[in-house]
């Protein structure tokens, strides 16, 4: 951790607190074996899902629903996220935490299938927000769609950034550390997009598009 501290990251995961329909969302995230966004980094979903009044949002990598939650509860009543997994399992589990969320079954989309098969088929400009979770080595890949995918003035936003760590340490060169160095360069450096890097779960890296 940078001088934000462990003990400052875990207050901030305790900050909103979760209830029951994402307690067990993350519960079966870990029978599952896959990680979901930890708390601090949902409630940032949540909070610039508001803030965007955003109608549509994509999501890659559906998981077992806990960053949906967070989305769809700072979306506006009538927003559809879309949510892209290449597990059909996990959507299933997903589709539950919504509709014990209280959501109706029309605000959400779910497309299996791998990502890079699956965005290209969806809308060019139509995106209020892209939240990119799925395999840290597509990363530059979900980039280029989520460019497409956005309105102006829309955010993209990419969990895990951090890797564990992996990311401040120069002599790691794995392929997955690699590409994710790659995205937050690249991000950095678009005079297409005006970026932030924030300290919250394993690093959540957003982005508006100019």
């Amino acid at each position: 951790m940078s001088e934000f501290g462990p003990a400052r990251a875990a207050l901030a995961d305790t900050y909103v607190g979760e209830d029951a329909v994402l307690t067990y969302a993350r519960a079966q995230s870990a029978r599952t074996g896959i990680r979901a966004i930890g708390p601090s980094g949902g409630a940032c979903l949540r909070l610039l899902a508001a803030a965007l009044d955003a109608k549509a949002v994509a999501e890659i990598g559906t998981g077992t629903g806990v960053s949906g939650v967070y989305l769809l509860r700072g979306m506006r009543p009538d927003g559809v996220l879309t949510t892209v997994d290449s597990e059909p399992v996990r959507q299933q589990l997903a589709r539950e935490a919504y509709q014990a969320a209280g959501f109706a079954a029309n605000r959400s989309r779910f497309i299996p299938g791998r990502a890079l098969e699956v965005l290209p088929r969806l809308a060019d400009g139509q995106y209020d927000l892209v939240f990119c979770d799925g395999d840290p080595a597509e990363s530059r890949e979900y980039l280029l769609e989520s460019l497409r995918l956005l309105r102006p003035g829309g955010m993209v936003c990419f969990e895990g950034v951090f890797q564990e760590g992996r990311l401040a340490e120069p002599e790691l060169q794995d392929p997955q550390t690699g590409a994710v160095r790659d995205l937050v360069r690249d991000v950095r450096e678009s005079e297409a997009l005006l970026p932030a890097l924030l300290p919250v779960s394993d690093g959540l890296l957003c982005a508006v598009k100019r």
